[in-house]
């Protein structure tokens, strides 16, 4: 009866979707945590042994640190259990694991994106979210074609120039 509950609450869970490249940064992320993690805990002890921890601030930050750490293993560990594994199917269409290169037809700026999941989105890396209003409107579409974004603002068109899959 347990399981059967389990297996019917696991249908109606939403995965994250992500590349490969995404999931192995956050196991490299949580292994460096984790590596710190003895550190911090050595901190707290020596900062208890001080006495009288009411009015210890070296015993409140090394708290205050180790708290923060573990929250945030705990929250990479739920990502990577939540995550769903992406690999785009072929280069023929921009996927999630793509790189495209657009042209904005504007200005015909020229800018190369990787097409990631929501949480390896960072705009600085050039690295665009699938559900971003940009990835939305590239999403299945093939080099050569025009698409047309609609951002918050005002819409604008790009041109797929070309499609390519990252490793």
């Amino acid at each position: 009866m347990q399981r059967k509950k389990i297996a019917e609450a696991m249908k109606n869970v939403y995965f994250q979707k992500m590349t490969p490249n995404g999931y192995h940064e956050i196991e490299q992320e949580i292994a460096q945590l984790q590596e710190k993690r003895p550190t911090k805990i050595a901190q707290l002890k020596a900062a208890r042994a001080l006495g009288d921890l009411s009015e210890n601030t070296e015993y409140s930050t090394a708290k205050r640190e180790l708290r923060h750490l573990e929250s945030r293993l705990r929250y990479l560990n739920k990502q990577l259990q939540y995550s769903q594994v992406v690999k785009p199917a072929d280069g023929q269409t921009v996927d999630l694991g793509t790189k495209v290169t657009l042209r904005f037809d504007d200005d015909d700026e020229v800018t190369d994106y990787q097409v990631v999941g929501k949480m390896e989105a960072n705009l600085t890396k050039q690295k665009i979210s699938f559900d971003s209003p940009l990835g939305k409107a590239l999403l299945h579409h093939r080099a050569g074609e025009t698409v047309t974004v609609q951002a918050p603002q005002a819409s604008y068109q790009v041109t797929i120039i070309k499609i390519q899959v990252v490793d």
